[in-house]
């Protein structure tokens, strides 16, 4: 694998419209708060964490491209653009790709759009139609950020974000992009809180957006340079989600306190308990967004790789470490470096991952 940096980060989440809001957030340690969710036909809510309205209304909903949007339109344009904005402003040939990763989708405007339909199909609304597809928010992005050479829309459980990234440097290395936008969103709805207590009853869904830009140029760098991404190792009939998140962490390396480790941890025992047993030996510092931010589900799977990636930027550590074991398809850990911490990248045995 070439020498990948990272050219800028965004976050959009329920601390808050951008990078340092996450930062301050997750650095206090404390839970944010809880909010009720109304879910028909129930007296007693659910429980979400929103994202924030915006001190002021962004600039870029006044684009013709985002008047209809959904909020997860809005919170992934937030995130693009503040983690492209150095590659656009130093970079003139702008071939920027775009790779939004997505679990759920648009669930807003496929709820309003299914409700008319079900009401009355002579009257439901052809314009809600096109938003309730998965590739709507790439498309908004890219007519957002000008000429995209690539875009593309990735579907699957968290993990699936660092196959955004691998498909991401893969552009890179073949020359077909300048810098690749790496994007995870997911917008609330009580369908999703609903479907979420389902699975795990002390869950709580949050929102919003995550976002990596990358380069092969090191002088677009933040200081952070992409060390690996391991195999893929997905759940199947001879492999449990156990078995797949001990053979991620086999690639990545021990414990050590100048090293972070990102974890997907959020306080659900039976959703914890592959992750959990897996890094049992790591003694190092470590950040379990999710018990903060709530179960954002892509969306929170990009805070982890921004998190990660603003912490050795900071030269908080020499070194990220991220662990996403999903929560029905595959294991995949990735790992970020300073620049200029002069430790290996590749601890013994590991391999850089491909989609």
């Amino acid at each position: 694998m070439s020498r990948v940096f990272v050219t800028g980060l965004g976050a959009v989440s329920p601390a808050g419209w951008n990078v340092a809001a996450l930062r301050d957030v997750l650095e206090r340690g404390t839970p944010l708060p809880i909010q009720p969710q109304a879910r028909p036909g129930w007296e007693q809510p659910l429980r979400v964490r929103l994202v924030p309205n915006p001190a002021v209304r962004p600039a870029f909903l006044a684009h013709p491209r985002l008047r209809r949007t959904s909020p997860l339109t809005h919170y992934a344009a937030a995130a693009a653009l503040e983690a492209a904005a150095r590659f656009r402003k130093n970079n003139q040939r702008q071939r920027l790709g775009i790779v939004v990763c997505l679990q759920s989708g648009c669930v807003q405007y496929s709820y309003r759009f299914f409700e008319e339909t079900l009401k009355d199909p002579a009257t439901a609304s052809p314009l809600l139609f096109p938003e309730t597809v998965f590739a709507a928010p790439a498309s908004h992005i890219a007519a957002l950020l000008g000429d995209a050479p690539l875009v593309s829309t990735l579907i699957g459980d968290p993990a699936s974000f660092l196959q955004g990234l691998s498909l991401g440097v893969q552009w890179l290395e073949e020359n077909r992009v300048d810098a690749c936008l790496v994007i995870g969103a997911e917008e609330n709805n009580w369908l999703l809180a609903d479907a979420l207590w389902h699975f795990e009853h002390s869950a709580v869904l949050s929102s919003g957006a995550g976002a990596v830009c990358l380069s092969l140029d090191p002088a677009l760098s933040i200081g952070v340079e992409l060390g690996l991404i391991t195999d893929v190792h997905s759940y199947l009939a001879s492999t449990s989600r156990a078995r797949a998140a001990q053979a991620m962490r086999k690639q990545l390396p021990a414990g050590s306190t100048v090293e972070l480790l990102c974890d997907g941890l959020s306080d659900s025992p039976r959703t914890d308990a592959a992750e959990r047993a897996a890094w049992l030996d790591w003694t190092g510092p470590r950040i379990s967004q999710r018990r903060i931010l709530g179960e954002g589900l892509m969306a929170a799977a990009a805070w982890q790789c921004v998190a990660a990636c603003d912490a050795v930027a900071g030269r908080r550590f020499e070194a990220a470490n991220l662990s996403l074991v999903g929560c029905n398809q595959q294991a995949v850990g990735a790992r970020f470096v300073r620049v200029d911490s002069g430790i290996s990248h590749l601890p013994g045995g590991a391999r850089t991952g491909s989609i």
